[in-house]
């Protein structure tokens, strides 16, 4: 049984994130407050274009807030170097593999990068830390496949099992259902929620299954146009955040099943 731990691993203060430029500041949001609890699996939802991607570009330091805080494990993410940021966050995104050429097991070894010497050489211990997270996202018998011959699903699979051999507090996840079927959709996402009890991680996912989401996080963070709101499925469901999610001419969201439908 995963260990109830109230430890507060990731947090947004007044933050407000979107774009600068010589002549202009673009807020895409603002009034951003969480805190992201250890081992738990978050939804960040929305509308396209709500700014979901950018939220977790200033997440993950990739790009710079506008104003406000945010703190990894207490410490303040400005103040944090990319080699203490690596250890501690790792990322799976939407983008494709500059080289395929590599064998599954290369590349989850990427993971082990932070901790390896200049030439990359793997000890012992990171061969046995890479063979246990194909075997948490089971894909040990892919271990000597080409990134070519796999499956989107099974190179969904592989990216995440190189996060978790990273071995960070947070792993973060753009968009890791896109391009899958509705199969592999649900089943990407019951894996996410396997891994967070199963190694106490701290899983931080974007995503357009709202449905999904509502069934299997800990913790949602939606994105409205004037809001970005923080809470438990259940608490979200009785406030009606979600009903003012889309317009209400095509989509509404039922409260009594937790799902969107069409209007008729």
């Amino acid at each position: 049984m995963k260990e109830n731990n109230q430890h507060t691993i990731l947090k947004a203060n007044q933050l407000s994130i979107g774009y600068k430029s010589k002549k202009a500041e673009t807020v895409v949001a603002s009034n951003i407050n969480f805190e992201l609890q250890k081992g738990q699996l978050i939804g960040l939802v929305g509308a396209n274009g709500i700014g979901k991607s950018t939220l977790l570009r200033t997440l993950i330091k990739v790009q710079p807030e506008l104003s406000g805080s945010i703190s990894l494990n207490n410490k303040d993410l400005r103040s944090t170097s990319i080699l203490e940021l690596a250890k501690q966050l790792s990322i799976v995104l939407t983008e494709p593999l500059t080289s395929k050429n590599l064998s599954v097991f290369e590349l989850v070894s990427l993971g082990r990068h932070p901790y390896t010497n200049w030439i990359g050489n793997l000890t012992e211990a990171d061969t046995t830390i890479i063979n246990d997270a194909l075997v948490l996202v089971n894909i040990l018998d892919l271990k000597d496949k080409k990134c070519y011959e796999l499956s989107d699903g099974q190179l969904q699979k592989v990216m995440i099992a190189r996060a978790l051999a990273q071995d960070t507090d947070v792993i973060v996840l753009d968009e890791p259902t896109s391009h899958l079927d509705m199969y592999h959709k649900a089943y990407i996402l019951k894996l996410l929620q396997k891994l967070t009890k199963e190694t106490g991680k701290t899983i931080l996912f974007s995503s357009h299954e709202i449905d999904l989401a509502i069934q299997l996080c800990d913790t949602m963070i939606v994105m409205q146009k004037d809001n970005v709101v923080c809470d438990l499925p259940c608490q979200l469901i009785s406030k009606g955040v979600f009903n003012s999610l889309f317009p209400e001419d095509l989509i509404v969201f039922d409260d009594k099943t937790g799902s969107f439908r069409v209007t008729k």
